[in-house]
């Protein structure tokens, strides 16, 4: 009993732990309809509605679509080093870091956005590389890293992430690529949502709302 009791004490102080650390949203527009969970950080990006990233990541100059699931750990956009100087060392850049010592004070720091379709699930520890594109409905397995484009409804996975499948039959993908359901407002969604779990009837439904 005292064990039992104990593990359900421990459960519920690390899940305020987890939520307490808080998060760090800055110079960034998350829709009200949209999460970002504790531990996160979003720097210079924007989400859309319906949208969700997990615990403890990390997404820099990106703009992310609407009904996107991020899982934890995530790593999107960021900062590279000038590899065409002689060193690569931040002491020689004019912008702030966690070096505190200056050799000189070059300017480099390229802003690389990056995007996210819409309706994209992007799996637990995926890296997505600055300035990368990720279609509409595609799908990018845990622990992936994408440094290439990733085609609407592709799959991928791997380091480097390579297409496993696709979601759906050419056909389907078009289709529902040109449907742009992911636009539509509350009431058309809502009429469309007893459909979600058969592509067709979906996007038959859409065409006579």
């Amino acid at each position: 009993m005292f064990n039992k009791m104990f593990s359900i004490i421990m459960h519920i102080w690390c899940k305020l732990v987890k939520i307490l650390r808080g998060k760090s949203v800055r110079r960034s527009q998350v829709h009200r309809d949209s999460k970002v969970e504790s531990g996160s950080a979003l720097v210079n990006s924007r989400m859309d509605r319906h949208s969700f990233c997990g615990y403890d990541c990390t997404i820099l100059n990106a703009d992310i679509g609407a009904f996107v699931s991020i899982a934890s750990r995530v790593t999107i956009g960021g900062v590279g080093h000038p590899m065409h100087f002689v060193s690569m060392s931040p002491v020689f850049l004019s912008h702030k870091d966690s070096v505190r010592k200056k050799f000189s004070r070059f300017e480099y720091l390229p802003e690389v956005r990056t995007t996210i379709g819409s309706d994209v699930w992007i799996g637990d520890g995926a890296f997505i590389k600055a300035g990368t594109v990720i279609g509409n409905g595609a799908v990018v397995g845990m622990g992936a890293v994408v440094t290439k484009d990733v085609p609407d409804y592709a799959v991928v996975a791997g380091n480097p992430a390579r297409i496993v499948k696709y979601r759906f039959d050419e056909e389907t993908r078009l289709a529902l690529s040109g449907s742009q359901w992911w636009t539509l407002d509350e009431e058309a969604l809502t009429a469309l949502a007893g459909h979600i779990t058969d592509p067709v009837s979906f996007i038959k439904t859409q065409k006579n709302l």
